[in-house]
């Protein structure tokens, strides 16, 4: 029966069909994109990496300005952590610090966006002077002796209704 079937490998004239060089065309189209692809994905995998090192930069210089380090340090902190290149600035807005990191995006540095992160943090001078003296309104001697009713150091124990400020480990003020 093989006999009787036409080569499907002929054309109406008799002669050889190559299909071979259309595998080669294909490939020579296609293998371009995938490389492309490959590339874009590894630039978007840059771009997140770069993303999150401005999210760490950010915070740990609003960590260090909120202990009240120098501005100089707070910078360099920041700069440290964050990507080459990257512009950090620090404003200090009342009782608040705001740090700012801005990087310009990896390899392709010249598109039309920026990375940007910021982080605002307390500055801790301002929620409570338990080191120094009493919080006002607050009976006893915050860290150095117990307040009335209380057991513990006034750091490690609370009385029942008192809350911890949650950045220095100091009481509230009682009622």
């Amino acid at each position: 029966m093989r006999a009787c079937e036409p080569d499907r490998r002929r054309n109406e004239g008799g002669a050889r069909r190559s299909d071979g060089g259309f595998v080669a065309v294909e490939t020579a189209v296609a293998l371009p994109a995938l490389v492309m692809f490959a590339m874009a994905l590894v630039w978007a995998l840059l771009v997140a990496a770069a993303q999150i090192q401005c999210v760490d930069a950010a915070r740990i210089g609003a960590r260090a300005a909120a202990r009240q380090d120098p501005d100089g340090a707070v910078v360099e902190l920041a700069r440290a952590a964050a990507p080459r290149g990257a512009e950090v600035t620090v404003a200090r807005e009342g009782d608040r610090v705001r740090v700012v990191v801005v990087a310009r995006p990896p390899v392709l540095g010249r598109l039309a966006f920026d990375l940007r992160e910021e982080a605002v943090a307390v500055v801790e001078g301002t929620v409570g002077d338990g080191v120094t003296g009493v919080p006002e309104g607050m009976k006893g001697g915050g860290v150095v002796g117990p307040v009335e009713g209380m057991t513990g150091d006034g750091v490690t124990g609370l009385v029942e209704g008192m809350t911890r400020d949650g950045v220095t480990g100091f009481v509230e003020a009682v009622p």
